[in-house]
């Protein structure tokens, strides 16, 4: 039987890899500058090139389960993820930082039932999640899609706690932005915190602000992003 990865692998190089030969190789002469962090959810169903039109060279992906960002203060253990941060603010420098989820999210699901016992690393990688859970009995599509948004929010708030991220958040050289994709609508919910809430792409006038902004005196915003007086 054809192996179908390998005849992929030869037609990126022979079919795809030819109409970006010049691009790829300014990429590899002049170096990779990316302006976005994109941390998303493994989900397969995610593709971030899609969502955002982007091309070689323009996002630096970090992808795990759930779209986690661990604590700075490794209380979790050494982690990939917080490694990529630092890398992404520090060394490539980008200009905003997203964190994306989705709907129908298996690892939030997950927060509500249990963890094959063989799982330990996922179990405790789900802890990460717990503070969005909901107190309630039952778990319905609206709980789940509640709990995916606040898992977002979640993700954002950590990422003020490394101190590189805060630096460049205060001084306006970095923004924070959450998304929810809604698979089956193919719309993202970005998080607007002028109104507290997660609002469809369709209907928003930016791209989401996150949970934190420098104070705007002309839009009457303190450091947390709540109107002031």
């Amino acid at each position: 039987m054809p192996d179908e990865l390998l005849e992929r692998l030869r037609r990126f190089q022979t079919d795809a890899f030819p109409q970006q030969r010049s691009l790829f190789r300014h990429l590899v002469d002049e170096g990779q500058h990316p302006l976005t962090l994109f941390i998303g959810c493994s989900d397969s169903r995610l593709v971030p090139y899609l969502l955002t039109g982007a091309g070689p060279g323009e996002l630096f992906l970090v992808r795990n389960v759930g779209a986690f960002v661990p604590p700075y203060d490794q209380s979790q253990g050494f982690h990939g993820t917080a490694a990529a941060i630092e890398f992404a603010v520090l060394t490539l420098q980008v200009r905003r930082i997203i964190v994306c989820g989705h709907s129908h999210c298996g690892a939030i699901r997950a927060l509500y039932g249990e963890v094959p016992a063989a799982a330990q690393n996922l179990a405790r990688w789900l802890d990460l999640g717990c503070e969005a859970v909901l107190p309630v009995a039952e778990q319905g599509a609206e709980v789940l899609r509640r709990t995916e948004q606040r898992a977002i929010v979640l993700q954002l708030e950590r990422l003020m706690d490394y101190p590189m991220v805060r630096e460049q958040v205060d001084a306006r050289a970095l923004t924070l932005h959450g998304w929810h994709y809604v698979i089956e609508d193919g719309e993202v919910h970005v998080f607007d915190v002028s109104v507290g809430a997660f609002v469809p792409a369709s209907r928003a006038d930016n791209a989401g602000t996150g949970p934190y902004r420098v104070f705007d005196e002309d839009a009457g915003l303190d450091a947390s992003g709540v109107p002031a007086g």
